[in-house]
């Protein structure tokens, strides 16, 4: 069967979709920002010919471009379209196949308390410390993190030690997007691309020795309520695919705020927590030093 390609506009008005009748590929995901990057790919190779072309996706079904400012999709598409359309049915090669053992990685999806929150968890060590990012300009320190916002609806993204929590828009129901998600990130570990950049944790403050400073700086109460919480709360809401952390407490207010993260974020069930669980803990635990514990962004 002949390759047809059709051009299919995205919510970004920079990126176009040249959708195929058929697959290009199989259980893959490629991203390329340049034509060195695009070694295993001649299709993409060839496409970085054309000078206003910024970055190249290829998935399933579809090539997704990139294109600088330089010109107006609705100058080239025509061309873009048929040249690639020719390139296919000529017996083009998409994407060259290595015989380099990948390293055998399982992820399956947990549900959480949140209904738009699905945890995906992989047999492997993802990070270091916790991120949690609302946006892509957020994103600039994870590459896995800004490449899972192109797709449109996922809206922040949580990643801890093992796993990934995804928050999604209430556009599409999780049972049309998870498998595809869940094979986009096993892909994206297989191939060993990287998760955060080198200097992420340090540039977050994260690294051990300034969490061990900034915690030194703190009263006794305070270094108290982290404790309790990490010893007593996190481990709980860290299986739901979520964290809480301390952001503050008044001495005279007796008020304890903290800051819910990935599931815990917009969950239905994180007010009941936060009064049942985590404040009556630390009433029960620190006496009249603790009269309210507040979500920050609750």
């Amino acid at each position: 069967m002949l390759f047809k390609i059709s051009p299919q506009n995205t919510s970004n008005p920079k990126i176009l979709k040249f959708e195929a009748n058929q697959f290009i590929t199989k259980n893959i995901n490629l991203e390329y920002s340049n034509i060195d990057e695009a070694k295993n790919s001649p299709l993409a190779q060839q496409l970085f010919y054309l000078p206003f072309v910024k970055k190249v996706y290829l998935s399933g079904n579809f090539i997704a471009i990139e294109r600088y400012d330089i010109i107006e999709w609705e100058d080239v598409k025509k061309e873009v379209a048929i040249q690639i359309e020719e390139y296919l049915n000529n017996g083009g090669i998409v994407v060259k196949i290595t015989s380099e053992k990948k390293e055998a990685i399982t992820i399956y999806s947990e549900s959480t308390p949140n209904p738009s929150v699905i945890k995906f968890v992989s047999n492997k060590k993802l990070v270091d410390a916790i991120f949690e990012f609302n946006s892509i300009e957020e994103a600039k320190i994870s590459p896995f993190a800004t490449a899972l916002f192109k797709f449109p609806f996922i809206k922040s993204i949580f990643i801890d030690k093992n796993y990934v929590s995804i928050t999604k828009f209430d556009v599409v129901e999780w049972d049309v997007i998870t498998l595809e998600l869940r094979t986009f990130i096993k892909s994206y570990i297989e191939d060993k691309k990287e998760i955060v950049k080198e200097n992420a944790v340090k540039k977050l403050g994260k690294t051990t020795n300034q969490l061990d400073e900034a915690f030194e700086k703190l009263d006794d109460t305070s270094k108290e309520i982290i404790n309790i919480l990490e010893q007593h709360i996190r481990p709980a809401v860290a299986s739901d695919g979520g964290n809480i952390e301390f952001e503050s407490y008044n001495s005279e207010t007796k008020l304890v705020r903290v800051i819910l993260q990935g599931a815990c974020s917009g969950c239905p069930s994180s007010t009941f927590t936060l009064k049942n669980g985590i404040e009556n803990m630390l009433k029960e635990i620190l006496g009249d030093r603790v009269s309210k514990v507040e979500a920050v962004n609750g």
